[in-house]
């Protein structure tokens, strides 16, 4: 189909012009229709966030998205822009998308004055009609809105109150498109009260000339929950114009959360060398583990729960695992680079800058936390996958005083050498609940089980510098309280 180049082919074309909101709809509707996946690149939103979605897009609404950090907020937003037609016509020249039948600008009215039908044409994707802004205290309503620009007054020869002068902000530049803020409550209130005003009325003062802009434009928005009190607030009549709060959340399940990590998290990185290629295989155990992690953290008392734990936790500490374990299979010379439960410890500073402390956690030390929460984790992922399972020889050995002494260096075989050592443990690793046979994996399941046995205080571990020491569990000292009890037979109090 040959694209309209001015007014009067397009009006020849049968081209019908619809508000921004009215082309979401359609295609909204279409794609119910056809049963097309909505927002394909957000996984566990399915059953929650989503039918929100589309019932504020389908009743036409501005919305916010509410929802502590890491909970895909900007990616919905953005994958928004899906919902528009591939391109719509403006007048050309125009800087703020004009439409050819309903021009806003006083520089598309004039054209259309000038040239008729002769009005020269444009065609926009719909990746331009996308504009997004991060609300930071700084932001002025000449950013959002607009100024005056004395150089265009001088060059055209205009007074300063003509519209003809007027530097366009982000939103008149949205026109016919969808404009984002995000961490709306960050945004001073005196711009909340311009934005309102240009929603409500359609037009703003600049410089203290009215200027009138009935912009079609989709405002959709994204907000903490903690914003609210500890940066900044929405204000009552913007709060009051749009039209859906829409609340996001974690992964509800461990899987939905293993599915996220798994689509973000960067482990596909073959490494073109001489010698060959690296293969990252990440054992889904070590998935596990690392979700799991992300979901204790969660319900940690010691961990700030306004700030929340960001999915992004998960999803760097399973890159920094592959990462110490790439980094081991290229000294090592091996072909295969799957992480450990060793490559986790290493991962500890890509847990620690993830989390905020309560005043509690700050006194333990968020490196310490950290290390509990992998312990934890593990001890978790070995109850699901090992429980109910004799580990008596493994114990018997730690038992007779001998020690196992792993480092995160070690190569796959050097590593299995020293585990074959431990009478039963690889029997007992391949009888509980194991992918595959492969060295990587038996390796990353032994790890798994020793973590684990400890976790259960079976076994004791030291750790340094990268290296972790298996032997038997000492007995725990008794505490002055049981001592006492002992000793007055628990009848004194």
């Amino acid at each position: 189909m040959t694209k309209a180049k001015n007014l009067g082919e397009l009006k020849a074309s049968g081209y019908r012009r619809r508000t921004v909101k009215d082309e979401i709809r359609s295609n909204l509707i279409r794609k119910i229709r056809n049963q097309e996946t909505l927002f394909p690149a957000v996984v566990g939103y399915d059953e929650t966030v989503i039918p929100q979605i589309v019932n504020a897009l389908l009743a036409r609404h501005n919305l916010i998205l509410l929802g502590l950090r890491g909970q895909a907020k900007t990616r919905i937003l953005r994958e928004l822009a899906d919902l528009l037609d591939d391109e719509i016509p403006v007048i050309e020249g125009s800087e703020v998308n004009d439409d050819p039948f309903a021009p806003v600008s006083a520089y598309g009215r004039r054209l259309l004055d000038e040239r008729g039908d002769d009005a020269p044409i444009a065609w926009i994707g719909r990746d331009a009609r996308y504009i997004e802004k991060l609300a930071t205290p700084d932001v002025t309503i000449a950013d959002i809105i607009g100024d005056v620009d004395p150089i265009k007054a001088a060059r055209g020869g205009h007074l300063l109150s003509d519209e003809l002068t007027i530097h366009y902000g982000l939103l008149p530049r949205a026109n016919r498109g969808i404009f984002a803020i995000n961490e709306l409550p960050d945004l001073a209130g005196k711009i909340q009260v311009g934005l309102f005003n240009i929603m409500q009325e359609g037009d703003v003062q600049i410089k203290g000339y009215p200027v009138r802009l009935p912009l079609d434009v989709l405002l959709v928005f994204s907000a903490n929950p903690e914003d609210y009190t500890a940066r900044g607030k929405i204000i009552t009549p913007l709060k009051d114009r749009i039209g859906a709060e829409i609340q996001t959340h974690y992964p509800n399940s461990l899987d939905l959360g293993i599915q996220i990590t798994r689509q973000e998290a960067w482990t596909d990185r073959r490494i073109n060398e001489p010698d060959g290629d690296v293969r990252i295989e990440v054992p889904t155990l070590i998935r596990e583990v690392i979700e799991q992690l992300a979901f204790i953290a969660r319900n940690d008392k010691r961990i700030d729960k306004r700030s929340g734990v960001s999915q992004r936790l998960p999803i760097s500490v399973t890159e920094s695992a592959v990462s110490n374990a790439e980094r081991r299979a290229l000294q090592n010379g091996e072909p295969v680079a799957a992480p450990r439960i060793s490559d986790i410890y290493a991962s500890i500073p890509a847990i620690t800058g993830k989390i905020e402390l309560e005043y509690e956690g700050e006194q333990v030390g968020a490196d310490r936390i950290a290390r509990e929460l992998i312990r934890k984790a593990s001890a978790e992922v070995f109850a699901e996958r090992y429980g109910g399972i004799d580990f008596r020889q493994v114990l018997d050995y730690f038992g007779g005083g001998k020690s196992l002494l792993l480092a995160d260096s070690m190569s796959t075989e050097v590593t299995l050498e020293s585990l074959r050592k431990v009478r039963g443990l690889l029997d007992a690793v391949r009888s509980g609940r194991i992918e595959d046979d492969s060295p990587e994996t038996q390796v990353a399941a032994a790890e798994l089980v020793l973590e684990g046995l400890h976790a259960q205080k079976k076994l004791a571990r030291n750790e340094d510098r990268g290296q972790a020491s298996y032997s038997q569990a000492q007995p725990e000292k008794p505490t002055r309280r049981q001592v006492y009890d002992d000793w007055s037979g628990g009848k004194v109090n």
